[in-house]
């Protein structure tokens, strides 16, 4: 843990999971150009200290943040709101991927998918709530993906945690909008980033690889500066637009079609 101490601030303040790289690295920069005060929590030690030093540390506190670990979580929002004093936002931006086909990796893989990409979601939130409900306007907003509008072959634990993230997002839009709490997610399709490296699955040989997390970090921010609770999902690109209309206006039979000429 890097500890810091200092007066609480009064700007906004952002917690990040998964911050020291890709998504979640370009949602700090960019937050911190916009007058945010950001928390940034990873596994990552050396790339997290490199981006602090790079942000300032009148702008960003770090700590080591292993999100499957509920003692973790507990630790390390306690010790920013004891720096920041508020809570305006939590990324939940950290995750993992495998690809190819589904009984081609181990279940210790696919476990570890879930533990990450759901159950670091769900500790990400429950443990929030208390800081989220002292700010008022504060809001959540999880990474999801494209993945999650309908099962993508050689993706598919990926797209099952998507779509678990989808789903709670969904819940607690509506659960916590009596405590002044929005809840949203991002939608993006392959994103620049070391998760993408080396990917099995022919939806990206298709579809290519067309987002930079710049892409994802500015509709993060959009998000963040939205102030109704109907909008619910942001999808990233004209692509994932598509697929998300596509996914809520078409019957299965289409949705299944696409997928599927995807996938072969």
């Amino acid at each position: 843990m890097h500890e810091m101490t200092g007066t609480p601030t009064q700007r906004p303040c952002a917690f990040i999971t998964g911050a020291a790289s890709g998504i979640g690295r370009a949602t700090a920069i960019l937050f911190v150009r916009r007058g945010w005060f950001v928390g940034l929590g990873d596994i990552d030690d050396t790339a997290l200290a490199a981006l602090a030093q790079e942000l300032g540390p009148e702008n960003a506190w770090t700590c080591r943040l292993d999100v499957t670990r509920e003692a973790c979580w507990e630790t390390a929002l306690a010790s920013f709101m004891r720096r920041a004093g508020r809570l305006d936002l939590l990324v939940n931006n950290a995750g993992i991927l495998i690809s190819g086909p589904f009984t081609n990796n181990s279940l210790a893989r696919h476990h570890a998918l879930v533990d990450v990409n759901v159950k670091g979601v769900l500790n990400g939130c429950h443990i929030a709530k208390p800081y989220l409900m002292r700010t008022p306007g504060a809001r959540v907003i999880n990474l999801s993906s494209a993945s999650a509008e309908y099962g993508q072959a050689s993706l598919a634990t990926y797209s099952a945690t998507k779509f678990a993230v989808r789903g709670l997002t969904e819940a607690l839009n509506v659960e916590w909008q009596g405590d002044g709490i929005r809840v949203m997610d991002v939608m993006p399709l392959f994103v620049q980033t070391a998760m993408v490296d080396g990917m099995d699955a022919a939806s990206v040989r298709r579809l290519g690889v067309r987002l930079r997390p710049e892409d994802v970090a500015r509709v993060v921010l959009k998000a963040a500066q939205y102030r109704g609770y109907g909008k619910v999902h942001w999808p990233v690109g004209w692509m994932a637009r598509l697929l998300h209309a596509m996914g809520g206006a078409g019957p299965d039979r289409v949705s299944r079609f696409v997928a599927h000429r995807l996938a072969t």
